[in-house]
């Protein structure tokens, strides 16, 4: 249902600095909903892009460091950057009806399974139910 768009970054490690740091995400299904999670630690709301076109969700967020005028850092791990990530959606989830959230530095998109994905169960007549020649009807109902 979904699918990382980022193979290169997986294969050889950490992005390096120059290159936009990739949002570590969790990604679970409960019930008819997948739910997934975005790292976005440092991050202002106001900066969060989130678009899905054509099955392709982008997350872009900027985060940035906050020190007073004049100051000098002795420690700098946090720096300035654009944080991004790809995933591409499966077309058996309603991307109409996608709830976003962010808390705490996590964005939590729930996204439901489409009616036309989730289970059903059919029920099977027998033929002793059935006139001789008569069609098989064929009903269905959710679960």
């Amino acid at each position: 249902m979904l699918m990382r768009t980022d193979p290169m970054t997986e294969l050889f490690g950490l992005p390096r600095a120059t290159e936009p740091s990739l949002a570590a995400l969790n990604a679970y299904r409960h019930g008819d909903v997948i739910t997934v999670e975005f790292d976005l630690p440092g991050v202002d709301a106001s900066t969060i892009d989130l678009q899905i076109e054509r099955g392709e969700l982008r997350l872009q967020a900027k985060r940035t460091t906050d020190a007073p005028d004049g100051a000098r850092f002795l420690v700098r791990e946090r720096s300035d950057a654009t944080v991004t990530r790809r995933l591409m959606l499966g077309d058996v989830l309603d991307v109409e009806h996608v709830d976003a959230t962010y808390r705490d530095g996590v964005l939590t998109l729930r996204i439901p399974l489409h009616e036309t994905a989730k289970p059903r169960r059919i029920t099977v007549k027998s033929d002793e139910s059935l006139e001789a020649g008569a069609k098989v009807p064929i009903e269905s109902t959710a679960t």
